[in-house]
């Protein structure tokens, strides 16, 4: 098929008219950092790509600020990355924030290594409606044809292999010899295929959102930031009202990425509201004068996976491959809250099997299965094995709730001034722990937990 007829499919597509019967050697849906990775390196491949997105512009259903970690991944892809995307500060400075509803107490990581005020750099705030735009348009650029304003109702299967999908528009019907399933948590084209299980609350997160407009001066002074620099912080404790998450802030070059992240289970539990939770975070005495003058211009809501090794689905069956959240690569851990590298790397591998199987022709599980091997050598399969124990402890209710309000009035011990006698920490740590009626043997337990999860 000539460029310029692939080019009027995509146009008539795009105005609601009939897909004309055609055949796509990949087949790609959701155009997110895990979908256009996949059309991209499919793509420059020479195959025959469709990447199907359901809103009117790849990232118009996401109008999130996030913490991109991914600089290397992406740099393989598209040297120098940096220089043409629509990135907004590179990270240099990470806080990790525990809380009481009095006080903060915080580990400020900073540096002026190489690695992260120089190029490739460590990470960068992004604002995803910009920069999914851009990613999917370097996979049209490499060949790949981009269908928006596009919804998929399901997969076409025949005699037990995925053919193709059925979109919502008349006659909507796209056959392809591998689909590849970027659609998101709770995908519902996993589902289709009978690949996934319904999630259950406590594996799934709500992270709630605003993107708050503040003058670029302005976000340097208060932030202390020199030029592009950025930095990232992290909550958990009081912030969020006992319901198991967390909080986090980012800035970008005129505007602040505010937002709380909860486990759904939780909010059931808990009857308590996102936004009201996102409220009372930035009400608090160490983040309001942060957000102070703030004009608010986005807001979101967004599912996350956050269970990790645990609860990803089946990745492959015949004719198709799931990767990006639809996949669970979310890996949050405490330490780590990352998703946007795993989702391209995740869809790199998808690409790279699906190149496979379109040279060999084959399209069985067998031969797609080569996707699970290459996400071994790309790091994603071994992060999330290696710290598969940590979600699970990272939403426990004493680490979540307990342990930084105990940190938090330690603290306020420790440095208050008060004309007693001085105690030595280790006194005052058992004093605060009867105060908070912590048994020994319960911290006992959660030491090894912390052990198991990032040590060993």
């Amino acid at each position: 098929m000539s460029p310029d007829h692939s080019r009027s499919f995509v146009t008539a597509a795009s105005d609601m008219t009939t897909p004309p019967d055609e055949h796509f050697d990949v087949i790609v849906v959701g155009a997110g950092p895990a979908g256009s990775a996949a059309a991209l390196v499919a793509a420059r491949a020479g195959l025959k790509v469709l990447l199907v997105e359901r809103g009117e512009y790849p990232g118009a259903k996401n109008v999130s600020g996030a913490c991109f970690y991914g600089s290397a991944v992406l740099n393989e892809l598209i040297p120098n990355w940096w220089e043409k995307a629509p990135v907004e500060r590179y990270v240099c400075r990470r806080d990790l924030v525990l809380m009481s509803e009095t006080t903060a107490v915080s580990m400020d990581f900073r540096s002026a290594a190489a690695g992260y005020v120089e190029p490739p750099y460590n990470a960068f705030t992004i604002l995803r409606p910009k920069f999914d735009r851009w990613f999917a348009a370097q996979a049209e650029a490499a060949g790949a044809f981009l269908l928006t304003s596009t919804v998929v109702d399901d997969v076409i299967k025949e005699r037990g292999r995925v053919v193709g999908i059925k979109v919502r528009r008349e006659h909507g019907e796209v056959r392809g010899d591998v689909v590849i399933a970027c659609d998101g948590v709770n995908s519902w084209l996993a589902k289709k295929a009978g690949l996934q299980r319904d999630l259950h609350d406590h594996e799934v997160s709500l992270g709630v959102k605003e993107v708050l407009g503040l003058d670029e001066a302005v976000i340097r002074e208060r932030f202390h930031l020199t030029g592009n620099e950025g930095v990232a912080y992290e909550y958990v404790g009081a912030v969020t009202q006992d319901v198991r998450g967390g909080a986090f802030l980012y800035t970008n070059k005129s505007s602040l990425s505010v937002g709380i992240i909860g486990q759904v289970s939780s909010l059931v539990e808990a009857k308590k509201r996102p936004y009201d939770i996102l409220e009372h975070f930035k009400s608090h005495p160490a983040v309001a004068p942060l957000v102070r003058g703030g004009k608010l211009r986005e807001y979101s809501a967004h599912l996350i996976p956050e269970a990790g090794w645990k609860m990803m689905p089946q990745l492959v069956a015949p004719g198709m491959l799931i990767a990006g959240d639809a996949a669970g690569f979310c890996l949050a851990t405490g330490l780590y809250i990352e998703g946007i590298n795993y989702a391209m790397q995740s869809g790199i591998a998808a690409a790279k099997a699906a190149i496979h199987a379109c040279a060999c022709r084959d399209f069985g599980k067998h031969t797609l299965a080569r996707y699970t091997e290459l996400l071994w050598p790309h790091n994603v399969f071994t992060d999330f094995r290696a710290f598969k124990h940590a979600p699970g402890f990272v939403n426990g209710n004493r680490l979540q709730n307990l342990y930084p309000d105990l940190v938090a009035h330690g603290t306020e011990m420790l440095f208050q001034v008060n004309g007693q006698a001085k105690q030595k920490i280790l006194p005052l740590s058992f004093k605060v722990m009867r105060q908070y009626k912590v048994k020994s043997r319960h911290v006992l337990s959660d030491l090894y937990k912390v052990a198991r999860a990032y040590l060993w």
